[in-house]
C-alpha cells in the first residue's frame, strides 16, 4: 500500500468520479456524485491514493460548527469518508484516518480538531476510526440520516 491524500478541486470529478461503496454502505457515505451535486459552503473534497490511482474520498467541512453544536469554530468536520469497494479490507481506510493527524493541519492551520458522527448500525466505520485514532466523546447526534450516531473526535498535530 502506497498511501497519500491530497485536495480535489470540482474541476477534478474524473478523478474519484469512479470510487463505490457496497450498496448497504451508500446510506452512512453518500455517493462521490452527490458529493459533488451539492453546492456546500466551506466543503472541500479530498481524494485517497493508493499508488497513483483515486482508492476513497471524503469531505473537510470548515464550517461544521455551523451545523453541529457539539463543533467549536475552530474544529473541522469530517464527511462522506469512503474507501472503493475493491479497495476494502486492505487497511487503507484505517490508514487514511490516522494520516488526518498531520495531512490536515499543514492544509488548515490553527484548527485543533476533526470531529465526524458515525452511525450506531455501522461498527466497521465506528473501529476503523477509533483505531484510526479518533476518541468517542461519548456523545449521541440523534438526527443522523441514518439514525443515531456516536460523536468522535480527534486532536490534531501541528496546532
Amino acid at each position: 500500500m502506497t498511501l497519500s491524500l491530497r485536495p480535489v478541486a470540482r474541476s477534478e470529478f474524473d478523478l474519484v468520479r469512479h470510487i463505490q461503496v457496497e450498496p448497504d454502505q451508500t446510506r452512512f457515505s453518500g455517493t462521490v456524485a452527490q458529493a459533488f451535486e451539492e453546492d456546500e459552503d466551506g466543503v472541500d473534497f479530498h481524494a485517497i491514493l493508493n499508488g497513483s490511482g483515486a482508492a476513497g474520498f471524503f469531505k473537510i467541512d470548515r464550517l461544521y460548527h455551523e451545523t453541529y453544536s457539539f463543533a467549536a469554530p475552530q474544529d473541522l468536520g469530517l464527511r462522506a469518508f469512503m474507501i472503493d469497494r475493491g479497495e476494502q479490507g486492505k487497511g487503507l481506510a484505517t490508514a487514511t484516518v490516522a494520516a488526518l493527524k498531520t495531512y490536515l493541519p499543514a492544509l488548515y492551520p490553527g484548527r485543533g480538531a476533526v470531529v465526524l458522527t458515525v452511525n450506531l448500525q455501522n461498527p466497521g466505520a465506528i473501529r476503523c476510526y477509533l483505531k484510526g485514532g479518533f476518541q468517542d466523546t461519548g456523545g449521541i447526534h440523534p438526527h443522523g440520516l441514518a439514525g443515531p450516531q456516536h460523536i468522535l473526535r480527534m486532536e490534531l498535530k501541528g496546532r
